[in-house]
């Protein structure tokens, strides 16, 4: 191999991190996630410990940061050997989980979304909680990675001791919530993280998405909008136990307290998320933290009302039973596409429905028939 392929020219000699420029090391698919290969200036590095099941387990429930993140990186895995390591470690922690607060955070993008759930994450971590915070990026259409970051976009977060962060690419799955976001929040509970949240990309139907995942669901909104906007957001706000003004500092606190208003007024007509529970409007500032402590009191409210009335449970036995579906539509959709005769005969099915030759209906009827006689044999 050429030796520029190796070690450009411009490289130093024996370069270490203290050079801008330096030949990296690169990245591969290892057992239970991503694994970085040594640069040629620093030598071999040292293997990885291969994690047993209880290794996972033991690191999990004693909140090990590292073996956190591996086991989240194993339950995100697409490989069937990894899924059933995945489900064993689940099963290993489940009964350390359920005592979280699931709080789920959309809104339309620019409505400062993780400037907030830095803001009152930060808030929380110095009130004693410990917060996990899931969120969600828009994917790329080429890479299917994360185009935003938000560890980038939480910094002082981010450097706090009782938070962790999990940015996840939605993959364009629906509501950009992949399906492993469920088993993902689980492992943070029982690594002993009291308050989960949960960021949407905000757009198309997430928002159904979260709101079957979590216990508060709160839409972040912000002044000026404009109609159409506002219209796009009406399904969204039924949905809603809180919707919260955001950005009300400065010059913007009037508008944003005419905002909150009108908010409420609309809300008035609205039949209620949650059972027991009327949805209010709120104002607050993300930089100046003005309302941040008081958002978290009105989710406390909520949560001492939904327990008290028995509604708080029965939505945590609906979420599980709608977890069981989903998962088996899952496992049929990638059992019909990984079928080795749908595979086999779909690329000249999709040939003769985008010629003409043969209607979608039939198409699809015909690939199922060929996956149920699979099946049948």
């Amino acid at each position: 191999m050429p030796e520029y392929l190796g070690r450009p020219e411009w490289a130093p000699e024996n370069a270490g991190s203290e050079f801008a420029c330096r030949v990296m090391g690169g990245v591969h698919e290892s057992h239970d996630g991503m694994v970085f290969t040594p640069s040629p200036s620093t030598g071999p590095a040292p293997k990885r410990k291969q994690l047993t099941v209880q290794d996972y387990i033991d690191g999990v429930l004693s909140c090990d940061r590292t073996v956190l993140s591996r086991a989240i990186t194993l339950v995100e895995s697409n490989s069937s050997a990894h899924f059933e390591t995945a489900q064993q470690v689940i099963s290993g922690v489940l009964k350390e989980t359920g005592r979280a607060v699931r709080v789920g955070i959309t809104g339309v993008p620019g409505a400062g979304k993780s400037t907030f759930i830095e803001a009152l994450g930060t808030w929380l971590c110095e009130n004693g909680h410990r917060v996990a915070v899931l969120a969600v990026d828009p994917s790329s259409s080429v890479t299917k990675g994360s185009i935003l970051g938000d560890k980038t976009r939480m910094e002082k977060l981010s450097r706090n001791k009782n938070a962790f962060i999990r940015p996840s690419p939605s993959g364009g799955t629906l509501g950009g919530l992949t399906r492993k976001s469920r088993e993902t929040m689980l492992l943070c509970e029982a690594a002993g993280y009291d308050v989960i949240l949960v960021e949407t990309v905000g757009v198309g139907q997430s928002e159904v998405t979260v709101r079957d995942m979590v216990d508060f669901f709160m839409l972040l909104v912000i002044t000026g909008a404009g109609d159409e906007l506002q219209g796009m957001k009406k399904g969204v706000m039924e949905l809603a136990d809180a919707i919260v003004v955001n950005k009300a500092d400065g010059d913007n606190v009037m508008k944003a307290r005419a905002t909150r208003a009108d908010y409420d007024r609309f809300l008035h007509y609205l039949r209620p998320s949650t059972e027991g529970w009327v949805s209010h409007a709120y104002t607050c500032s993300s930089v100046t933290n003005d309302g941040v402590p008081e958002i978290w009191g009105v989710i406390t409210d909520f949560m001492e009302t939904v327990k008290a009335s028995g509604v708080f449970a029965e939505r945590r036995r609906q979420q599980s039973l709608s977890w069981v579906r989903s998962m088996v539509e899952d496992h049929l959709l990638r059992s019909f596409y990984d079928n080795p005769a749908v595979k086999a005969h779909m690329p000249e099915t999709e040939a003769r429905v985008a010629r003409g030759e043969l209607a979608a209906t039939q198409a699809a009827l015909e690939l199922l028939a060929l996956y149920t006689k699979q099946n049948q044999g």
